[in-house]
């Protein structure tokens, strides 16, 4: 296949995966990825029982899969941001390493499937192979493009190394915590019920910002865009017993049907949880939240 034919392809197939991902609500189920077609062909993006995704005459990988329970070991450095992603067992220099190898040369972009569960996968691309760490049987995988230009990148710069880790938090740590969270919520806000993935987030209890703002589910609420934003700005509350409480003062506004239906009919309502009681929310962390709002002033006290 000519680069530029390659190339082309790679960019339409990146925007179909965000694309679906972003209408499930972050995540693209296995039977989808293997059930892509282009040109009136099948081309499977994820491979059916490997990492690496080397489509026929492709001439680097498109794809590959880090899973937290995979036979390999892919890991993010805590200190560089940059994913050391395992070698192909067997032979270094065989096809699946040679491909992703030469994607260094190349520079085309791939995409990161993370595997959070069994059969659902949350895409981060572009990112791009920017080394190859022999001595590890591992290969560098950078979330921007920028790195394959910095020069030796097993020995970034301050700077650079703080820029990898808020990249890693942005475009890896949220949105698998907004997979993980919604999947547990069975893709429905927790207080409203809605179930329309492309309108909901994943919610932090403790904010991300805080020592305690961990991005595991019982840290988190599926919540639809609207009551994560009240949520967010103490207009809504959460008791440690999962019952929903509205601002004291917005209870007593006179705005329109959003208002009444959006907000002030939430007031006494009872989460609705997740099924697997390791995913509900965490209550000493609600409590903490609680105090929060109750000083703000919430309805019902």
């Amino acid at each position: 296949m000519e680069t530029a034919v390659e190339s082309a392809l790679r960019q339409q197939i990146i925007a179909w995966v965000l694309a679906r991902a972003e209408a499930n609500g972050g995540y693209v189920h296995r039977y989808d990825l293997l059930s892509y077609r282009a040109d009136g062909r099948d081309l499977p993006l994820i491979d059916y029982s490997r990492g690496i995704r080397n489509p026929q005459g492709f001439g680097s990988t498109l794809a590959i899969v880090q899973s937290a329970h995979g036979p390999y070991d892919d890991v993010e450095d805590p200190d560089d941001g940059l994913l050391h992603y395992a070698y192909r067992s067997g032979d270094p220099d065989g096809g699946d390493n040679r491909k992703l190898r030469n994607a260094i040369t190349t520079g085309m972009p791939l995409i990161l499937f993370r595997k959070e569960q069994p059969n659902y996968y949350t895409p981060i691309a572009p990112v791009y192979v920017v080394d190859d760490v022999p001595e590890e049987r591992a290969f560098l995988i950078a979330l921007d493009e920028s790195f394959r230009y910095m020069g030796d990148v097993r020995h970034l710069s301050a700077p650079q190394k703080a820029y990898a880790l808020r990249l890693a938090k942005q475009r890896l740590h949220q949105p698998a915590f907004r997979t993980r969270v919604l999947l547990a919520y069975e893709t429905r806000c927790a207080i409203c019920t809605l179930k329309h993935g492309s309108l909901l987030d994943a919610a932090h209890i403790a904010p991300d910002s805080s020592p305690r703002g961990v991005p595991t589910t019982p840290n988190g609420l599926a919540l639809c865009k609207i009551h994560h934003a009240a949520f967010d700005q103490n207009l809504l509350g959460i008791t440690p017993d999962y019952v929903v409480h509205v601002d004291r003062d917005l209870m007593e506004e006179v705005d329109g049907p959003m208002l009444k239906h959006g907000l002030q009919e939430m007031q006494g309502r009872r989460l609705t949880l997740p099924g697997k009681v390791k995913d509900r929310p965490d209550r000493e962390l609600l409590a903490l939240r609680w105090e929060g709002f109750a000083g703000v002033g919430a309805a019902g006290r």
